[in-house]
């Protein structure tokens, strides 16, 4: 399937069959969100995977009972982190088991500590983790249709409920949602805006 197909086929699926994924089918698609870009390539946040059915009843109700969370197979929890120094040390220490010579890796690291210094409060950490757990999120969605199942980003939902459900620690905060499955609606008819009124040429 070429790229601009699959964008065409992509839809927010409404309800899915409850039909359960194969652990290599969401392991394929862990992958590809593990292989998505993000500013640095620090990757500041952490995807809660939930199988578990108990758990998607709660999570149901914080969804605003929307079915979505019950009738999926899983349901991806995209969370940004506060912990951005702890992301990068974590990373340094990546990029030298890959062979990044010490020095250059102290200088990246240096770096990417000035930048994160200008984000003075946890909402601001927040918000930027958020935009690199978007962008995950994309290949989630995009690699969910390539893969042959179905997925629907989610915004509507209790954060505060979804961290005490899955307790999850105060410096983990989800930002969006992604259940995953086999779909049991119809897609509609593709919108979107003419190019005239999207893009502007200078």
């Amino acid at each position: 399937m070429e790229f601009k197909q699959l964008l065409e086929k992509r839809y927010a699926t409404k309800k899915f069959t409850g039909e359960s994924l194969s652990e290599e089918q969401v392991g394929h698609l862990l992958e590809l969100i593990r292989l998505s870009p993000s500013s640095f390539g620090l990757q500041p946040f952490k995807v809660v995977v939930v199988q578990d059915a108990a758990l998607k009843e709660k999570l149901f109700a914080a969804s605003f009972n929307q079915p979505q969370i019950t009738t999926s197979s899983h349901v991806l929890v995209f969370c940004a982190t506060t912990q951005l120094n702890e992301t990068l040390a974590t990373y340094v220490a990546v990029m030298k088991q890959a062979g990044m010579p010490d020095d250059k890796a102290a200088a990246f690291s240096a770096m990417i500590q000035g930048h994160i210094a200008m984000l003075k409060t946890d909402e601001q950490k927040v918000i930027w983790s958020a935009r690199q757990a978007y962008i995950a999120m994309t290949n989630a969605l995009n690699g969910a249709t390539a893969l042959g199942f179905d997925s629907c980003p989610m915004e509507g939902f209790s954060p505060t409920e979804y961290a005490k459900i899955l307790d999850l620690p105060a410096h983990l905060v989800p930002v969006v949602v992604v259940p995953i499955g086999v779909a049991a609606d119809e897609p509609r008819p593709k919108l979107r805006l003419p190019k005239e009124d999207l893009f502007i040429q200078k």
